[in-house]
C-alpha cells in the first residue's frame, strides 16, 4: 500500500510540479522575457550573480527596484528550469537573495500610494525557490536560509483583503514552494506544521481562486503523507468538509488534489478514516470512479481500497452504492496505473462474502484473469489477490473454471513469490469446493457445453477433483475421452495440457510399480528356501544350461508357474525326463529365476533385468516380472523410452509399459517433438491404462 501512495504523490509533487509551475508561469507573464543564450558555465554563473546582486541591491518600494527584482527573480526561474543550471543558481548565491524578497520590503504606514509591482516580486521569489526545491539536495538549505516563515506569512495574505490576480499568483507560488520543499522529506513537513502552515492552507482550501485551491490541496496532500501530527492537525482544522465538497467539483484538477488529500490523510489511520467516511466522503469517491481524469479515478480506486479495509459493513456499502461496474471496467483500461488501482480496490472489496459473487456476475473474472499476464508485478499481485478473494465463493468455482481460470493460474508466470503463494492458495480454495452441487453442476458443464468450455472443465477436474469422484467424472462421464482428445489434438498448447492433466490425474489415482499384485497361482505357493537352490539333496529334475547342471525340485517348479506345470504335467517330453536343456538363456539369468523361484524374492540389477524379463515371460513368471519390470523403469529417459515401451509390447509387460506412458506424460514438452507418431500409438492404451486404474477398488499413491 505504502508503494501505491508513494508512486501516486511522486507525479504531482516532483516532475509534474514542475511542469505545471512552467506552463503557469507563461500564462500569467505577458512580459516574459526571453532566455539569454548562455552556454559556458562561468558566464551563466556570472549571470546569476548579476541578476543576485540586483536582488540584493533593490529591496525598495521605488517603480526601478521593484522592476529590477521583478526581472531578476524571472531570469533566475527561467534558468531554473533546466535542471543542469539548478546548480550553479544555487553557487551563485540565489537562494539567500531569493528567500529575503518572499517578504514585501517595509513602507511607512502613512504611505497611502499604490505599490508598484505589488505581489509580483514575492511571487517570481517563491517560484524560483519552488524549482530550486525540486532538487531534494537544496530543500534543506532553502529552508535554513529562512523560508518557511516568510511563505507561511505570504499564505496568511488571503486574510487582508479581496482576491487580485497577483495575489492570487503568489498565494499559489507560495503554497507550489511548500509542496516541492516538503516533498520527501519529513523534517521539512514537521518545520512547516510548527511555522504555523497548516490552518493558512486549510483556509486556501475554500479561496475564491480555482488554482489557489488547488496549489493549497497539493501542499496538503504533501504534508500528510506518512506524517500522523500533520494529518491529525489538518483534521482538527475543519479541512474535511472542504475537501468532500471539492470532489464533487466540475474541475478535474481540484478533484483530483482532493482525492489526494484524503488518500493520505486515511492511509495508516483508521481513526481519520473513520472520520472522512461519517462525513460523507464514500459516495462523491465512488462517482470520481467514472470522472474522465483518470489520475483522479486512480485515486479514488485507491481510496475505496482503503476505505474497505476498514470494516465489513463498508466493504458491502461500497458495493451496494454503485462501485463495482466502474471499477470492472476500468480494469480494461489502457492507463496501467488505473488497471492496478482498480485491481487492488477489487481485491479488498473481495474478501467479503456478500460482494465476491456481484464481481464475477458483473464481469470481473476475465479481466482479473487478463490481468495475471501483466509483466507489472505489482499489478499481477492485486489480480491475484482479487480473484483469491472470488475463489472463496461456491457460487464462483464453476464460472472460474468455464472461462479457463485455473489453466490461466496453472500457466502464469509471476514475477514475485507473494503472487506465487497468492495463486497456490486460490487453487487450493477451488480445489477445496470440488464437490457437491458445484460438481455436479461442473459435471453438467462438461456433457453439455461447447467442446472448448468441456476441455476447459475437464482439465480442471483433472488438477482439482478429489481421487473418490475421478471415476465418476472421467469414465462415467466421458471426461477421460476429452483429454485424450487434447492429447491427439494438432495444437502443442492443446496437447501439452491435455498430457499434465492426464499425468496429475494418474499420480492422484494409481499406483505402478513393482508391488503390483502379480496374478494368483492356482495352486498354494511352495518356497523350499534358499539352502534348495542348485542342491543334489532330493532333487528330481535337472536342468542343463549352457553346458552346466542346475538340480531342481519338481514340486516347487509345479507351484510356481503354469508354465512348469504343463511342462511336468502335460504331454511334454520333459514331463518323464531326467535331464532338460534349457537353450537360449544364460545361466547367472536362469540362476537368478530360479532363485526367485525357490525363495519368492530376488534382488534384480539393471544389467541383468531385460534378459531376466524375457525368461519371467517365456515361464510366466509375473512376481519376478515385476521386479524386473520395476527395475527397467528406473533406467526410462528420453531417449530410451520408445525403446522401453517396445520392450514392455515384446514381453506384455503391462507395470512397465504404463510406467513409460507416465514418463511421456510427464515430460511431453520434451518428448513431443519428432514422435508424434509415437502419441498416436500410445493413446489407446493411456485409455486402457486409466479405465484399469480407475476402477481399482484399493487405490494406492502413485511409487514411480
Amino acid at each position: 500500500m505504502e508503494s501505491h501512495r508513494q508512486d501516486l504523490q511522486d507525479l504531482p509533487e516532483k516532475k509534474g510540479q514542475k511542469r505545471k509551475l512552467e506552463e503557469e508561469l507563461d500564462e500569467e507573464d505577458g512580459d516574459a522575457i526571453q532566455d539569454k543564450e548562455i552556454s559556458v558555465p562561468s558566464a551563466l554563473l556570472s549571470e546569476v550573480k548579476a541578476q543576485v546582486t540586483i536582488l540584493n541591491s533593490a529591496f525598495s518600494w521605488s517603480e526601478a527596484d521593484r522592476a529590477a527584482a521583478k526581472r531578476a527573480t524571472h531570469v533566475l526561474s527561467e534558468l531554473a528550469k533546466n535542471d543542469e543550471m539548478v546548480n550553479l543558481i544555487v553557487e551563485g548565491g540565489a537562494v539567500p537573495a531569493l528567500v529575503n524578497h518572499l517578504l514585501a520590503p517595509p513602507s511607512r504606514e502613512s504611505d497611502r500610494t499604490a505599490k508598484p509591482y505589488e505581489h509580483e516580486v514575492e511571487k517570481g521569489s517563491a517560484f524560483a525557490l519552488g524549482l530550486l526545491a525540486v532538487k531534494p539536495e537544496y530543500q534543506q538549505l532553502i529552508v535554513d536560509c529562512g523560508a518557511l516563515p516568510h511563505l507561511v506569512s505570504i499564505l496568511r495574505k488571503c486574510k487582508d483583503g479581496s482576491a487580485t490576480r497577483s495575489l492570487n499568483s503568489v498565494l499559489r507560488r507560495a503554497a507550489d514552494a511548500i509542496t516541492n520543499l516538503a516533498h520527501e522529506n519529513s523534517n521539512i513537513k514537521v518545520r512547516v506544521r510548527m511555522e504555523g502552515g497548516i490552518p493558512p492552507l486549510v483556509e486556501l482550501l475554500g479561496f475564491p481562486d480555482t488554482k489557489v485551491q488547488r496549489a493549497a490541496a497539493g501542499a496538503l496532500r504533501t504534508l500528510a503523507f506518512k506524517n500522523d501530527e500533520n494529518k491529525n492537525q489538518i483534521v482538527e482544522y475543519n479541512a474535511l468538509p472542504t475537501l468532500i465538497l471539492m470532489l464533487r467539483s466540475e474541475d478535474a484538477a481540484i478533484h483530483y488534489e482532493a482525492v489526494g488529500v484524503i488518500g493520505n490523510l486515511v492511509h495508516s489511520s483508521p481513526n481519520i478514516k473513520k472520520e472522512v467516511l461519517a462525513a460523507g466522503a464514500l459516495q462523491p469517491v465512488i462517482g470520481l470512479l467514472s470522472s474522465c481524469c483518470p489520475e483522479s479515478q486512480r485515486e479514488a480506486a485507491l481510496l475505496l481500497g482503503q476505505f474497505a479495509a476498514a470494516d465489513s459493513d463498508c466493504k458491502v456499502h461500497i458495493v451496494q452504492r454503485g462501485a463495482v461496474r466502474p471499477l470492472i471496467e476500468m480494469l480494461q483500461s489502457s492507463d496501467m496505473q488505473l488497471r492496478e488501482m482498480s485491481a487492488f480496490a477489487l481485491g479488498r472489496l473481495a474478501q467479503d462474502s456478500h460482494n465476491q459473487a456481484g464481481i464475477a456476475f458483473n464481469g470481473g473474472l476475465v479481466p482479473l484473469l487478463k490481468l495475471l499476464d501483466s509483466k507489472n508485478g505489482s499489478l499481477q499481485h492485486n489480480a491475484a489477490f482479487a480473484l483469491y478473494g472470488l475463489a472463496d465463493n461456491e457460487d464462483n468455482v464453476s464460472d472460474f473454471i468455464r472461462v479457463g481460470g485455473v489453466q490461466k493460474l496453472q500457466d502464469g508466470e509471476f514475477i514475485i513469490q507473494a503472487t506465487k503463494d497468492c495463486v497456490a492458495k486460490t487453487l487450493k480454495r477451488l480445489e477445496e469446493k470440488i464437490h457437491g452441487r458445484v460438481l455436479n453442476h461442473l459435471i453438467y458443464l462438461m456433457r453439455v457445453s461447447e467442446k472448448t468450455v468441456q476441455r476447459r472443465v475437464a482439465l480442471a477436474l483433472a488438477h482439482l477433483c478429489s481421487p473418490d469422484d475421478q471415476q465418476t467424472i472421467f469414465l462415467d462421464n466421458d471426461g477421460l475421452d476429452l483429454l485424450l482428445g487434447l492429447l491427439g489434438s494438432s495444437g502443442l498448447k492443446q496437447q501439452l495440457d491435455g498430457a499434465v492433466a492426464l499425468y496429475k490425474l494418474a499420480v492422484k489415482a494409481t499406483t505402478l510399480s513393482s508391488l503390483d499384485a502379480a496374478p494368483p497361482s492356482p495352486t498354494p505357493q511352495v518356497y523350499l528356501g534358499e539352502q534348495y537352490v542348485n542342491n543334489l539333496t532330493l532333487s528330481d529334475v535337472t536342468f542343463l544350461v549352457e553346458g552346466r547342471r542346475f538340480y531342481a525340485h519338481r514340486i516347487c517348479l509345479l507351484a510356481s508357474s503354469d508354465a512348469f506345470r504343463a511342462m511336468f504335467d502335460g504331454g511334454y517330453r520333459e514331463k518323464d525326463a531326467r535331464d532338460i536343456e534349457i537353450p537360449n538363456i544364460r545361466w547367472e539369468v536362469f540362476e537368478l529365476m530360479m532363485r526367485f523361484i525357490y525363495t519368492g524374492s530376488v534382488t534384480v540389477t539393471l544389467n541383468i533385468a531385460k534378459d531376466l524379463l524375457r525368461a519371467a515371460d517365456q515361464y510366466l513368471l509375473e512376481g519376478l516380472k515385476r521386479l524386473c519390470e520395476y527395475a527397467i523403469a528406473q533406467d526410462i529417459s528420453l531417449d530410451n523410452v520408445i525403446s522401453m515401451y517396445e520392450l514392455s509390447e515384446a514381453f506384455n509387460a503391462i507395470s512397465l509399459r504404463h510406467s513409460c506412458i507416465l514418463f511421456i506424460l510427464e515430460y511431453f514438452e520434451k518428448f513431443r517433438p519428432g514422435n508424434s507418431h509415437m502419441i498416436q500409438r500410445i493413446i489407446p492404451e493411456i485409455r486402457n491404462y486409466f479405465a484399469r486404474e480407475l476402477t481399482k477398488p484399493n487405490q494406492r499413491p502413485l511409487r514411480l
